[in-house]
C-alpha cells in the first residue's frame, strides 16, 4: 500500500491495515488523513469522492465500491441515492488497484516463495477423506434392492464421518441413503432411535420408501391429527416411550416440539457473549461505526428474545425435544432451514441472509443438542 500509493512517511504511522478476526473484516485506519493534493490517492488510484485507501479497503473486503449522494424527498426526509457516474469512475480505479496488486504481489522473488510456501502449508495440505462403503452388508434390507456405489459410499460417510450433507442431484437416491444409514447406525449400536424430518406432504411417501427398503422396520409416522393441540402431548409420549427404529415427522410438526427452556437460555447467552466480544474487538481495532451498529442491533434482538423467554411461564406438562429419546437426526430438504443470522462484510450475495428465521434458530438449537448427545456417547 505504501509503495503503490506513495504514502508520505509522516502518515505511515496513521494509515495502517488491520484485520478483525471476529468479522473477518479488513480496516484501513485514518483513510482520510491524506491531503487533496495527493495525486496517487485522489487521481491515479482514487477519485474526489473515494480516495485510494477507501477503495482499497472495499477491495480487501471483496466489495464493489459505491458512491452515494444524500438527497431530501418531498417530506424533507434524507435518503441515499446511488451516483452512477461517480460509482463507475471509482470502479475503474478499483480495477487499477487490483491490477497493481497482482503485479506487485509476485514481483519480489522472496515474497513469492514465502506466499507459495504459506499457502501450501495452510490451504493446500489437507485432502478430504474418501469413504468406501463396499464392505457394508445391510442386514435386513430388501434383497430385491441393490444400492449403487455412490450410495454405499455416502452411507459410510454418515456412519464414520459425523455430520454429513448429502448434496446429490435429484434422483440420486438420497432417501435410501438416509434410511440405510439410520438402520445401520442402530444395528452397529451407534444410535437407538432416528428422527426423520421431511416436508409435510411427503411423510407417507417417506414411510412407504422406508418399508420398501426395510420391510421389517418398526417406524412411527405422524399425521395431521397427531399434532393437534389435544393430541400432541400424547403423541410425543409415544415417541419418547416407544422402541422405534425411526420416527418420521413433517417440518411444521418438528418445529412444534420445543427445545428445553434451559438450553434455549444457554444458547442465547452464548450468542450474546460472542457478539459482545465481537463488538469490543471491532471497537478496539478502530472499526467502522456501521459494523458496530449492526452487531449491537443483533445483540439487542437476542437480548429481547432472552427477556421474552424468561418472562414466559414455565410449562411443566410440555414434552421437550430432549425427552424424545432421539439420538440421530435426518433432515430432508434441509435448505429450508438455512436462514440463520450471518454477519458478512460482503454485499448483495444471493443466499446469504443477515436476518434469521425462527425455524432456522430452532433447528440450530436442536442440532447443537444432537452434537452434545453424540459427543457424550463417544
Amino acid at each position: 500500500m505504501y509503495e503503490t500509493f506513495h504514502t508520505p512517511y509522516y502518515l505511515q504511522g496513521k494509515i495502517e491495515v488491520k484485520y478483525v478476526p471476529y468479522t473477518a473484516e479488513w480496516q484501513i485506519t485514518s483513510k482520510n488523513a491524506v491531503g487533496y493534493g495527493d495525486v496517487a490517492a485522489n487521481t491515479t488510484y482514487g477519485t474526489d469522492r473515494a480516495n485510494a485507501y477507501k477503495i482499497l479497503e472495499d477491495s480487501l473486503n471483496l466489495r464493489d465500491v459505491r458512491i452515494y449522494d444524500t438527497v431530501e424527498d418531498a417530506e424533507g426526509r434524507e435518503r441515499r441515492v446511488l451516483n452512477a457516474k461517480e460509482t463507475t469512475l471509482a470502479a475503474q480505479k478499483q480495477m487499477a488497484i487490483r491490477e497493481a496488486f497482482r503485479d506487485w504481489i509476485w514481483k519480489d522473488p522472496q515474497r513469492r516463495q514465502t506466499l507459495v510456501r504459506q499457502y501450501n502449508e495452510e490451504m493446500n495440505s489437507i485432502r478430504p477423506r474418501e469413504y468406501d462403503g463396499q464392505h457394508i452388508r445391510f442386514a435386513g434390507m430388501n434383497p430385491e434392492i441393490t444400492l449403487r456405489e455412490h450410495q454405499k459410499n455416502a452411507i459410510a460417510h454418515v456412519l464414520y464421518g459425523g455430520n454429513t450433507l448429502l448434496a446429490h442431484e435429484v434422483g440420486a437416491g438420497k432417501t435410501f441413503e438416509m434410511v440405510a444409514a439410520a438402520m445401520e447406525s442402530k444395528r452397529l449400536g451407534l444410535c437407538q432411535k432416528s428422527l426423520f424430518v421431511v416436508p409435510n406432504h411427503l411423510t407417507e411417501q417417506w414411510a412407504s420408501e422406508f418399508l420398501r427398503l426395510y420391510p421389517s422396520a418398526n417406524i412411527l409416522v405422524t399425521t395431521k391429527k397427531d399434532f393437534e393441540s389435544h393430541n400432541r402431548k400424547k403423541f410425543c409420549a409415544r415417541i419418547a416411550t416407544g422402541d422405534y427404529d425411526a420416527v418420521i415427522i413433517g417440518h411444521s410438526q418438528f418445529e412444534r416440539i420445543p427445545i428445553s427452556r434451559e438450553r434455549q437460555e444457554r444458547l442465547l447467552r452464548e450468542q450474546i457473549n460472542e457478539i459482545t466480544d465481537g463488538i469490543a474487538e471491532v471497537e478496539a481495532s478502530g472499526g467502522e461505526r456501521f459494523t458496530v451498529k449492526q452487531l449491537e442491533r443483533t445483540k439487542k434482538s437476542l437480548e429481547a428474545r432472552l427477556e421474552k423467554l424468561q418472562a414466559e411461564g414455565r410449562k411443566d406438562d410440555v414434552i421437550t425435544f430432549e425427552q424424545l429419546g432421539v439420538d440421530r437426526l435426518f433432515v430432508d430438504e434441509s435448505h429450508n432451514y438455512k436462514n440463520l443470522f450471518l454477519y458478512t462484510k460482503m454485499r448483495n450475495v444471493a443466499g446469504l441472509s443477515t436476518t434469521d428465521a425462527q425455524k432456522s434458530s430452532d433447528m440450530f438449537a436442536k442440532c447443537r443438542y444432537m452434537d452434545d448427545v453424540i459427543c457424550c456417547e463417544l
